[in-house]
């Protein structure tokens, strides 16, 4: 017996015979009882294994798996241990509120392997020793004969054995985009994947004949069963923002450490007692921490969030929206995503004449033109005979469901209805004039259908099929004078490869007439010869008429796109042509296939993928080994796609983008974002309010780092200037971050975007979070502070103030000034003057409730006792005011000099 698997990959290349051989099998009998049981045992169920994932609680604790967290509980089990039980209380609260959030806000588990089980689970037809039975597609064994029929779901890896007009949709799977034809002669041992036309894939769907094979893979060793191994090896990355916020905290944690260590060794050295150093050293660290980051970096993702439902894409993954921001590069897959996936006849050539069709998908509103001049099916004898055959040969309808059009049958065939209909044909009266009598159904051997149709007259046949089978079956054609002349082939050949370079699929139309006595039944060699020829009906599945203008911002946005397919690849170049990702329309551009790429090894893919924009004909593997190539140069990378193919790369990707409505469950699971309108436009719209999202991420970081550096120099300070009180306590300090976070800092969510926001380039995912402008605010602001805090201390302490009051007026000196940075943090470079005073009306809304807020921590009891604070009076809330409004216009003048800088640069800000 040939080792488990060990035909997976080139069962296309050998004898059936054989194969049923080695696995014991009987093509009439088909597995013995006894053999069953052992397959079983060696191969076990035919389904997916799932995926481990961490249970509940073990992810709640890894919430406090943060470096900065570390910081707060060590601060809280030692401010315990001293007996400062509000000051443990409230920083052990804020490490609580912090992992609750965390935990609340995580995504869910990923289902993809459960939606990967789901999509197998079905019904099969099998023989299983002598006897034909139906059993659930689970139980299916390698060696097992199954059957198929039109509309059947392959339930495991299948080697065909016998087949009569086969065809399968294998979009899911492979990408392409239309109906494969199969048949069981044996094929190269190199042939792709997509190529193998005698071997049947789990998962996909039998649209139209009957087969029957021998199984040769189940479960996991399926190539859906690869694409589930894909999908569970595939790295869960990091968003851009996340990894600078990593490293900064990682960088904040040996500052505040160090920081704190210093603080207390020069107060004991300066004679200070070890338990006030004690605290001290917890007050700059606990005032360094940026608490209230976490919960504003994720509510501020989660209003994104509602944003972008508006703007017709769902979120399932919060960090998606920051990672929307920072994308350099979207892979799209090309059928369902960047076109309609509705085949659309776009040229026809009759009469010597090309006519050019408008229209797209099954919508039936188009027209037709000649010369720029719109035409009807009376325009010429051929064009009429041309449509007419392409409706009559036809075993498809066309159906509205819910105010949309859809086909039931051939896709291709739904192709030439509508344009029947554009052309203005009378669907009731054709068929009332022409009823058919009998019909040759198309057949992979003989590339053609015929249909026999009555006539008041005579019986006529209509014949539609391959251009090079059609050809050599004419001897006559119309002309443009509506002429019967002898049949030019060499012609109709040039033209039918003209419309295949364009990467449309072309059908050829004859037509004969019977005469003599009325026929009411047709054989092959009825319409071997002396047949008519009318008439060619060019089409693709075509761009959606959005994605162009899409793709156009894209560029302009500075993001690159790259096509990757399983479809053809002269059909991926021309849309890759029209839709503009190759923009140079002239060039004789070829897209690079999964054939080519095998040659390359990891290194030269890095090299492939900047230099080429559309790959054609690429397995799910090579298209998680594109994605990975991307990322290895430094792209963040956003992969869309809607097929169980496109799984892999989706979960790859720094963001998964799936289609809502077309897009199988598999990739919806795997992905990050859903698009609820299948619509690639929407992903602009997407990354526009993702880069409005990573902006006002930036803004809060700009406006609490500041703040949270400011209460560490002033404990710094105090320390080495030998104070024998402290200004302001930890639990104090943790009000003030955690206050002004949600009620201050939480404001910048709504902040609308900025002019322009898809005119910049992407920010790099390479620069620092810490640059220029966060230092120099980190330094103004700290020393403003720091000099406000010491003196109006020291003068509340000095006019007869307690000190419970005094450290009140400390707590409101820093809510003060955060209020009014508040206001320059709504741009970095522009005022609130030219924003709109009130163009965020939540900042207005936020500042009056701190002040609320922060009366009632002044002034209210029990909470001012809680908190060791007393209120103020009127003098020193005009000096607070006063201090607030000095930070404002200080960090205006600041960037109104960096404006004018800017400006006579030449640059625009």
């Amino acid at each position: 017996m040939t080792e488990k698997n060990s035909w997976h990959s080139f069962a296309h290349s050998i004898d059936y015979i054989e194969i049923i051989k080695d696995f014991g099998s009987n093509i009439e009998l088909g597995l013995h009882p006894d053999e069953i049981e052992v397959f079983k045992a060696k191969y076990g169920k035919n389904i997916l294994t799932p995926k481990k994932t961490d249970g509940p609680i073990k992810r709640f604790f890894l919430q406090f798996n943060q470096p900065l967290l570390y910081i707060l509980i060590l601060s809280a089990i030692v401010t315990l241990f001293l007996k400062e039980f509000a000051d443990s209380s409230v920083i052990f609260g804020v490490v609580i509120i912090n992992a609750i959030v965390g935990f609340i806000q995580e995504s869910k588990a990923l289902k993809s392997l459960e939606a990967l089980a789901k999509s197998m689970s079905t019904q099969a037809v099998v023989v299983r020793n002598g006897k034909k039975m139906h059993i659930d597609s689970s139980q299916v064994v390698p060696g097992d004969i199954l059957f198929f029929v039109s509309g059947d779901k392959v339930a495991a890896d299948v080697r065909l054995i016998t087949s009569r007009d086969l065809q399968v949709d294998e979009s899911a799977l492979t990408g392409e985009s239309m109906p494969v034809e199969k048949s069981e002669g044996l094929l190269p041992e190199s042939t792709a994947l997509a190529d193998r036309k005698n071997m049947l894939y789990a998962s996909t769907l039998i649209t139209y004949g009957s087969a029957k094979g021998i199984v040769i893979a189940t479960g996991d060793n399926t190539e859906v069963g690869k694409i589930s191994q894909l999908i569970s090896k595939a790295d869960s990355l990091d968003t851009p923002l996340t990894i600078k916020i990593s490293q900064l905290s990682v960088f904040l944690l040996w500052v505040i450490i160090t920081a704190a260590i210093i603080a207390f060794a020069v107060g004991v050295i300066n004679g200070q007692p070890a338990k006030l150093m004690f605290l001290a050293a917890i007050s700059v660290a606990v005032a360094a921490i940026p608490e209230g980051l976490p919960a504003a970096m994720t509510i501020t993702l989660a209003i994104g969030v509602s944003r972008m439902v508006k703007r017709k894409a769902i979120i399932r993954k919060l960090p998606a929206v920051e990672t929307l921001g920072s994308t350099t590069v979207i892979c799209s897959d090309k059928t369902g995503t960047l076109t309609e996936n509705q085949m659309t006849v776009m040229e026809i050539f009759a009469g010597n004449r090309m006519f050019n069709v408008f229209g797209s998908g099954y919508n039936t509103d188009g027209e037709m033109k000649y010369e720029n001049k719109i035409v009807h099916i009376d325009f010429s004898k051929a064009l009429r005979f041309c449509m007419k055959a392409g409706y009559l040969c036809n075993d498809s309808k066309l159906l509205s469901i819910n105010g949309h059009n859809t086909i039931q049958g051939d896709p291709t065939e739904g192709a030439l209805i509508v344009a029947a209909i554009k052309a203005n044909l009378d669907e009731s009266l054709l068929l009332k004039q022409r009823p058919r009598l009998d019909t040759i159904p198309f057949e992979s051997e003989y590339q053609y259908m015929a249909t026999l149709h009555k006539t008041e007259r005579h019986s006529v046949i209509a014949v539609k099929g391959a251009v090079e089978k059609i050809t050599n079956m004419c001897s006559t054609m119309l002309d443009e004078n509506d002429s019967n002349i002898p049949f030019d082939k060499e012609k109709i050949m040039a033209v039918a490869e003209g419309m295949a370079s364009r990467g449309l699929r072309v059908l050829a139309f004859a037509i004969k007439y019977c005469v003599g006595p009325q026929k009411n039944q047709i054989h092959h060699e009825d319409v071997e010869s002396d047949l008519i020829f009318i008439g060619l009906q060019a089409m693709i599945d075509p761009p959606r008429p959005e994605v162009i203008e899409a793709v156009k911002k894209c560029h302009t946005a500075g993001i690159k796109i790259k096509m990757i397919t399983g479809d053809h690849a002269l059909t991926a170049s021309s849309i890759a042509k029209v839709i503009g990702i190759v923009k140079d329309k002239n060039v004789d551009y070829t897209a690079i296939t999964g054939k080519e790429l095998e040659s390359f090894d990891d290194e030269q893919l890095k090299d492939i993928v900047q230099d080429f924009s559309v790959f054609a004909r690429v397995t799910p593997e090579q298209k998680l080994k594109l994605v990975k190539a991307l990322q290895a140069r430094g792209e963040v990378c956003a992969m869309t796609g809607d097929g169980v193919n496109d799984a892999p790369a989706l979960k790859q990707a720094n963001i998964g983008i799936a289609m809502g409505i077309t897009g199988t469950e598999v990739a919806k699971e795997s992905a990050d974002m859903v698009l609820t309108d299948d619509n690639f436009a929407s992903i602009v719209a997407a990354v526009e309010e993702g880069r409005g999202v990573f902006d006002n991420i930036k803004k809060f970081i700009l406006w609490t780092l500041p703040t949270n550096v400011a209460q560490g120099f002033v404990m710094m300070m105090v320390i080495f200037l030998n104070r024998e009180v402290l200004p302001i306590l930890p639990a104090q300090i943790l009000w003030i971050n955690m206050s002004t976070a949600i009620l201050l800092g939480l404001m910048l969510a709504f902040e609308p975007k900025e002019e322009g926001i898809m005119e910049r380039k992407p920010i790099s995912a390479k620069l620092p979070i810490i640059d220029n402008l966060l230092i120099y605010r980190n330094i103004m602001f700290g020393v403003i502070m720091t000099i406000a805090v010491l003196l109006l201390f020291e003068y509340e302490l000095a006019g007869g103030a307690t000190l419970e009051q005094a450290r009140g007026v400390t707590v409101s000196i820093f809510i003060m000034a955060q209020s009014f940075y508040l206001l320059n943090c709504r741009s970095s470079y522009h005022s609130i003057f030219k924003l709109g005073i009130f163009s965020n009306p939540f900042i207005w809304l936020g500042i009056t409730l701190m002040f609320i807020f922060q009366t009632i921590f002044l002034y209210v009891s029990p909470v001012n006792k809680f908190f060791k604070v007393q209120g103020m009076d009127a003098n020193s809330m005009i000096r607070l005011l006063v201090l607030g409004l000095f930070v404002y216009c200080i960090v205006e003048l600041e960037k109104f000099i960096r404006r004018v800088i800017a400006k006579k640069r030449g640059c625009e800000c």
